[in-house]
């Protein structure tokens, strides 16, 4: 490598490697390391110990040079002259922690002073002060951020729990919309109301719901009926209707899409559809396929978290009669054919007894105190 390295400094250093049949990784780590392995060069602006320093200054100058620079004594900030002395900066904390101003921002203080007459300080004197004593932060009540509760809610048979939520369908132009509006009961996943509006509405929304519970002749107190936080969802007539019907209504957290899972896995099976176009030309396009799609939905669909049985069989209590007739025939193919079954015979899913929104975790630490 020797070799290598003083011819290096004056000509290319590839076609040198090349010829002897070296790497060039290996070339530039033993440069390093040789680089590494040799003693500091002293600083031109810096006297090499040992040797006299420039004229009148000597080696103490160059140690005190060297102290100066440690990290570990740090010099102290010099405090101006024009600043505010200690008494003065006294008058001024009792101004703004006084009772007449400890609520009310500096620029506030400052300009209010003005007007009657007074200078204390600048705005900026002021919050230096303030940020000495630590009391930049809201001097006034905070706005405390609300708690929400994770909504934990079951279904055990159909009617027991509804979720309803909105979602946009392009138009036939940029920046046109229609509106389709979805009620699905989250046991059996059958839509038992739907609609295709041109804005987002309470009113419609009301409306809406109002028949659907009409139409499926929901006792009060039976039902309950999740959303999120839109708009309509929140809206005080919503409210107010499911109040006066005896129907319990939940909400999503803000910005938490897991805790209203069912509709959006229903919008999303329904845009990824084949069929489904990519904008619709005038709302009764929107209306007529949306119609279509719900039909297929409900009664041709079979879904994959309800045994492979379609919404309409579970919501209008024919699961246990269609798995009965599958189970014999999958028993028939067994009895048939035994030899394809390598594991067991073929037993069909069953449907879920119970369908969660947020099941509750256990409690494992209390679980495992003796």
């Amino acid at each position: 490598m020797e070799s290598v390295i003083q011819p290096s400094k004056s000509l290319p250093v590839a076609p040198l490697l090349d010829a002897l049949g070296l790497s060039r990784a290996g070339f530039y780590r033993y440069r390093l390391s040789a680089a590494a392995s040799q003693p500091p060069h002293p600083s031109p602006c810096e006297p090499v110990p040992g040797s006299p320093g420039p004229a009148g200054t000597g080696e103490d100058t160059a140690s005190a040079r060297k102290e100066e620079r440690l990290p570990d004594r740090p010099r102290p900030c010099p405090v101006p002259g024009r600043g505010l002395s200690s008494t003065e900066q006294e008058g001024v904390r009792q101004v703004l922690y006084g009772e007449r101003f400890r609520d009310h921002t500096p620029t506030e203080i400052f300009a209010t002073l003005l007007d009657e007459g007074d200078y204390l300080c600048s705005v900026s004197t002021m919050y230096r002060l303030l940020r000495a004593d630590s009391a930049t932060t809201t001097r006034s009540r905070a706005k405390w951020h609300t708690h929400y509760e994770k909504p934990e809610l079951l279904a055990t048979r159909p009617n027991q729990l509804w979720s309803w939520d909105i979602t946009r369908l392009k138009g036939p132009r940029l920046w046109t919309y229609f509106y389709l509006y979805v009620i699905m009961d989250v046991f059996s996943r059958y839509v038992v109301g739907f609609m295709v509006a041109h804005q987002e509405s309470q009113t419609l929304a009301k409306q809406l719901i109002d028949e659907t519970l009409h139409k499926q002749g929901i006792q009060p107190g039976r039902l309950t009926i999740h959303a999120d936080r839109g708009a309509a969802m929140t809206s005080k007539s919503v409210a107010l209707l499911l109040s006066d019907l005896g129907v319990a209504k939940t909400h999503s957290r803000p910005h938490v899409s897991n805790d209203n899972p069912y509709s959006e896995a229903q919008f999303k099976t329904l845009k990824y559809r084949p069929d489904f176009p990519d904008r619709f030309g005038c709302i009764e396009d929107a209306r007529g396929h949306c119609a279509e799609l719900f039909r297929w939905y409900n009664g041709e669909h079979h879904h994959g978290g309800l045994a492979l049985l379609t919404p309409a069989a579970v919501h209008h209590g024919h699961a246990r009669r269609i798995i009965a007739n599958r189970q014999r025939l999958l028993d028939a193919a067994f009895r048939a054919h035994p030899q394809r079954f390598v594991n067991r015979p073929p037993r069909h899913a069953t449907l879920p007894e119970a369908v969660w929104i947020n099941p509750p975790v256990p409690n494992t630490s209390s679980d495992n105190q003796v």
